[in-house]
């Protein structure tokens, strides 16, 4: 019998569901189960084929036993190696190389030196910075954010050089971005999973955080829908994540990936909705059940991107041949009421 887990935390909806669904299709010598851990040795597997991760981006604990049951041939989702040495400065880096837009971004060294550093760890390091040409390549209004942050904590839109130099004093020893603004007219976020089941879902950022998933309306642009598809699979089969979102802003008809570094999306129903709740479950259940049946114990099942593929292989980054995208039912609305409530987009 193969089990499939779910690792989680504080949330409800998605961990019972997505158990209760696989268990209700009566697969064949596989069930499913919240993951049960007392105890880690190194080496020594976890009675798992799969886990899917919900939780290991906040807890270390979690993060390094997952590795140990990834080396013992558990398939993680997501891939616990790729998604702790993943950030958003890359990603952006690999999604020019690759062909997706994003906004013009630049990185940005941290005001206070890091713990156990001094101004002589940073001799290689200019200053000050060049900051005339920094915020030309940039413009204003910007927004800032750490490089390797998450949730909206710690960003802030800038109007001026004066306003930048502001608000960078204060961010102690965050290493931050410095980015374009997208001033947009649509909004996507999109469901990815197994690099090939894509839901898309109008998204409206500046609305309360119950009211940013846009249900009811008419169907945008085909052409539009089709492009942001088309990313949607670039972006995770290059970076080889399993399950994952990405999110466009659309400006002068053209969508600019704004985050797509999610090891563990949003998925309860509260926030995204019945709809888009019951597509995330059926298609999570779907994908997990094909990974329990391909896994094989002791040997590495994990997803690996294009990236770290064609790194390893010393082939070029770009042209290698990718997996099929499957068809998707996507609904997309009308833009939703403006709101008060300012949301950082860039």
């Amino acid at each position: 019998m193969k089990k499939i887990g779910i690792l989680f935390g504080k949330e409800n909806s998605f961990p019972q569901a997505f158990v209760d669904r696989i268990n209700s299709k009566n697969e064949k010598d596989i069930t499913a189960e919240f993951v049960k851990v007392d105890k880690v040795f190194q080496g020594e597997p976890l009675d798992y084929a799969v886990i899917v991760d919900r939780i290991s981006q906040d807890v270390p604990f979690y993060r390094s036993m997952l590795k140990n049951a990834a080396i013992c041939g558990t398939a993680v989702i997501n891939n616990p190696f790729w998604w702790s040495a993943d950030e958003k400065f890359f990603n952006n880096a690999l999604a020019l190389k690759i062909g997706v837009p994003v906004p013009k971004t630049v990185l940005l060294p941290s005001k206070e030196h890091p713990e156990d550093t001094s101004e002589e760890s940073f001799r290689n390091l200019s200053y000050p910075l060049n900051w005339p040409a920094i915020f030309k390549y940039v413009g204003f209004p910007a927004y800032m954010k750490p490089f390797d942050g998450g949730g909206w904590k710690e960003v802030y839109k800038m109007h001026s050089s004066e306003d930048f130099f502001n608000k960078y004093n204060g961010t102690k020893q965050y290493v931050m971005m410095l980015q374009e603004e997208i001033v947009f007219t649509e909004y996507f976020r999109c469901y990815c999973i197994g690099g090939k089941y894509v839901k898309i879902m109008q998204y409206e950022p500046r609305n309360p955080f119950h009211e940013r998933y846009v249900i009811e309306g008419a169907t945008t642009d085909k052409k539009l829908l089709d492009t942001i598809k088309k990313y949607v699979i670039l972006l995770n089969q290059y970076l080889g994540y399993d399950f994952n979102t990405v999110e466009f802003a659309v400006r002068d008809g053209i969508p600019y990936a704004i985050d797509f570094c999610n090891p563990a999306p949003d998925a309860d129903i509260a926030s995204v909705g019945a709809e888009n709740f019951e597509w995330v479950v059926e298609t999570a259940a779907t994908y997990a059940i094909e990974r329990a049946k391909k896994q094989k114990p002791g040997q590495d099942n994990l997803t690996w991107g294009e990236y770290v593929k064609s790194s390893a292989m010393g082939s070029p980054l770009v042209g290698m041949p990718l997996a099929k995208p499957v068809a998707a039912k996507t609904k997309a609305a009308p833009k939703a009421k403006p709101a008060e409530q300012e949301k950082p987009v860039g």
